[in-house]
């Protein structure tokens, strides 16, 4: 009886672990008018994965990070001011936006002339800031990047997370998680009260 039990269980276990994942559930978010607000304040670093070599680079360097969603003169704008911890040094970029509408939440970089988008995705959990994005070069790489309001995630929010990458076709070798061993050198401003107005870098061609 005990064998029989045995043998049900790793069948059981087998037929689990080899389910289809249901990527088509994992869509874009769709904004309603409370989306703005929500999305404001900040957001710990929690992990990223590229298909782009370069962005895994940066991705294995950044000890710690952290993104400030703020607004803007513009109701429908939102102003992402960014910050990682890279060795002894705290680095910072004001160059993303978050365009909020009815339809979709578009996420906006500039970054050394070039511009790149992403979309802010549908997740379990309010807690949870998901962005999916690709960039093109001489072929079409895929991104992803997660934070959150706590460091510390839940082994659902993180099988969430790996289960959307490799839905993008991104492996595991891939992603790469923030460890958090350092000192968060770069410490959060108070928010001022005057709202700053979005200005966007004019990129050359």
């Amino acid at each position: 009886m005990a064998l029989a039990c045995f043998v049900t269980f790793l069948s059981l276990a087998h037929l689990l672990s080899s389910m289809p994942l249901q990527c088509e559930l994992l869509l874009p978010q769709i904004p309603d008018n409370t989306t703005a607000s929500k999305l404001l304040g900040k957001w710990f670093y929690i992990a990223g994965a590229s298909q782009f070599p370069f962005h895994l680079l940066e991705m294995v360097l950044i000890d710690n990070g952290y993104l400030d969603v703020n607004p803007t003169e513009q109701e429908q704008e939102l102003l992402i001011n960014q910050h990682v911890t890279v060795g002894d040094k705290c680095l910072s970029n004001n160059s993303t936006y978050l365009e909020v509408s009815i339809n979709n939440a578009t996420l906006i970089k500039y970054a050394k002339n070039q511009r790149t988008m992403g979309k802010l995705m549908n997740s379990g959990s309010e807690e949870i800031f998901l962005i999916q994005y690709q960039m093109h070069k001489e072929k079409n790489y895929a991104g992803l990047y997660l934070y959150a309001r706590n460091q510390n995630m839940s082994k659902t929010q993180l099988e969430e997370f790996r289960d959307h990458a490799k839905c993008l076709g991104l492996r595991e070798e891939e992603i790469i998680y923030a460890p958090w061993q350092k000192k968060e050198l770069c410490q959060m401003k108070e928010t001022k009260q005057t709202i700053p107005q979005a200005r966007r870098p004019q990129l050359q061609y």
